[in-house]
């Protein structure tokens, strides 16, 4: 099989070279952004408003990475041609980082030098949706841990950065209170804003919930679900929501780009609803595989079966 290639700063290298120096700020400071992307019957989906995402984060956090967002979204499509026969007709992730480079006072001795760096890397999902297929039909627990979100006044979470060691502590915590339990995040005054990496919804008497956008990634899968609730017509609010909301929500979910969307059928050891996957979770589940093309559950099943034997 062909071996996976990586852009690196407009050279096309093995996944093996691919290395930024000790001395670069994304491992001195957490200083760089970055975007997960996936594709679906290998096409990316929504890569634009991915790229779009990533622009304004390198806006916020002043990296001029060199390129257009046409540029970027070219070098994304020749990498992504170029990785195809090493992929096995398997979908994949689409990962940009970009950092702000090596800081000067290592100049001399920094192979890459201090400008800003870019990489564009793929990634089968065979792990990322195989790893969590069972949980289409289980559902997930979230907990709400001691560590809340960083309020947007100090780092904002609309930037999609790496300066996140909050949300692996949060994780950390989660796991402690049960092996497997996904961390629910809080801000300041004990409203419900993220999970680690998702954003969330509840439902209670057919209306959708889900937290204000203020304190939050705005995911684009977050984003996906807004447009199918309201092509179905199902009412939906950004609102403040609290654990007592939760706890009395017929039904909830968890959306992210590798998997999608997954039922939250536990939370804070108890069950919401019946504990099974709602009725309206199943409703958008159906409805977004539609649109790509894809049994998003059953996709997950597969690789799941195939994570067994697969090597990356």
């Amino acid at each position: 099989m062909s071996q996976r290639l990586v852009y690196f700063n407009g050279e096309l290298i093995s996944e093996s070279e691919a290395r930024i120096s000790i001395f670069d700020c994304a491992l001195m400071f957490g200083d760089m952004v970055f975007e997960m992307t996936r594709s679906f019957n290998q096409k990316p989906y929504r890569l634009r408003q991915h790229l779009n995402r990533l622009y304004k984060s390198m806006r916020y956090a002043e990296i001029d990475c060199g390129l257009t967002i046409d540029q970027m979204e070219d070098a994304t499509h020749q990498t992504i041609e170029a990785n195809l026969p090493a992929l096995d007709n398997l979908d994949f992730q689409i990962m940009h980082d970009v950092t702000r480079g090596g800081l000067s006072l290592y100049e001399n001795i920094i192979r890459e030098g201090t400008a800003p760096i870019v990489s564009i890397n793929i990634f089968p999902l065979v792990r990322h949706v195989g790893d969590l297929a069972s949980q289409y039909k289980t559902g997930s627990h979230f907990v709400v841990t001691s560590q809340q979100s960083v309020p947007s006044r100090y780092i904002d979470p609309k930037a999609k950065n790496r300066s996140r060691i909050f949300y692996k502590i949060a994780n950390l915590q989660a796991n402690r209170m049960e092996e497997g339990a996904m961390a629910l995040l809080t801000d300041e005054h004990g409203f419900i804003t993220e999970g680690t990496s998702s954003n969330v919804f509840v439902v209670k008497n057919g209306e959708v919930f889900t937290p204000k956008p203020h304190n939050i990634l705005r995911g684009i899968s977050r984003q996906t679900c807004l447009e199918l609730l309201i092509k179905k017509n199902i009412p939906v609010h950004q609102t403040d929501i609290d654990s007592y909301d939760v706890h009395s929500a017929d039904e909830a979910w968890w959306t992210s780009t590798t998997i999608c969307m997954i039922p939250i059928t536990q939370f804070n050891f108890q069950p919401i609803g019946n504990g099974k996957p709602g009725p309206i979770y199943q409703n958008l589940l159906e409805a977004w595989s539609t649109e790509v093309g894809i049994d998003i559950s059953n996709q997950a099943n597969r690789y799941a079966k195939l994570s067994e034997v697969w090597s990356p």
